[in-house]
């Protein structure tokens, strides 16, 4: 198997454990005494890597339930280490930006021809709220449906590093502050490209709403730019 010739060197005893007794997400773990006593760790040791191992997002530890195993996700790695980048220096988020467009240009044809009709109708009705929300008084920003628009087009893709980066790309999104954007116009073509998007999605033609997708990504430019040194909190 692959996963015999990965090296477990790097990984604490911890995470080894994790590895070592399957994947069943949600399943309670031993309490820290028996963990520690089993691993031939210090509990002290064991609290410092639970903690690591918390905040990649393996294990959440409650106080009535104990610690669990979560579904693996990319996401809290990425955002660890995107977060200080950020935080540095804020003009790197136009980086980690440029990044996530080429994700998705590369992945767009995979992407869409996995998308069942039920997933288009759910894209139809973001769209359709987004337009709601745009068109009504007062007008209000349809920031959730913009995030949750791209990021349902990649879900059937089943790469959870796919999916972490672009879930990653859009907790920075909103932390930077470009959430609340709000000149109209440009959320109005915005908008004009992501019901193309979608209307080609439907009718199969992934050529069109690839072009679509890329006049879109361009249209970006237009967006003011994130100020470098400047901190966010």
């Amino acid at each position: 198997m692959l996963r015999e010739r990965v090296s477990p060197e790097s990984l604490s005893e911890f995470l080894r454990y994790l590895v070592a007794n399957g994947n069943a997400n949600a399943a309670r773990l031993p309490p820290l005494t028996e963990l520690s006593q089993g691993l031939g760790i210090s509990v002290a040791s064991l609290r410092e890597q639970l903690e690591v191992a918390r905040a990649l997002g393996l294990v959440e530890v409650r106080p009535r339930t104990g610690i669990r195993r979560l579904a693996y996700t990319f996401r809290p790695a990425v955002m660890q280490s995107l977060a200080y980048a950020v935080a540095a220096d804020l003009a790197t988020f136009d980086d980690f930006a440029d990044l996530r467009r080429h994700i998705e240009a590369a992945y767009w044809a995979p992407a869409v021809s996995a998308l069942t009709p039920e997933d288009h109708e759910y894209l139809f009705s973001l769209v359709s709220r987004a337009w709601e929300k745009l068109r009504g008084v007062p007008v209000q920003i349809p920031h959730a449906e913009h995030r949750e628009l791209h990021l349902s087009i990649y879900r059937r893709l089943g790469n959870p590093f796919v999916i972490g980066l672009l879930e990653a790309y859009w907790e920075m999104y909103e932390a930077v502050g470009l959430a609340v954007y709000t000149d109209f116009s440009y959320l109005e073509k915005v908008w004009e490209y992501h019901q193309r998007m979608v209307e080609m999605i439907a009718m199969g033609d992934i050529a069109s709403g690839y072009a679509a997708l890329d006049e879109h990504m361009k249209l970006l430019s237009q967006r003011p730019q994130v100020v470098s040194k400047q901190r966010f909190e």
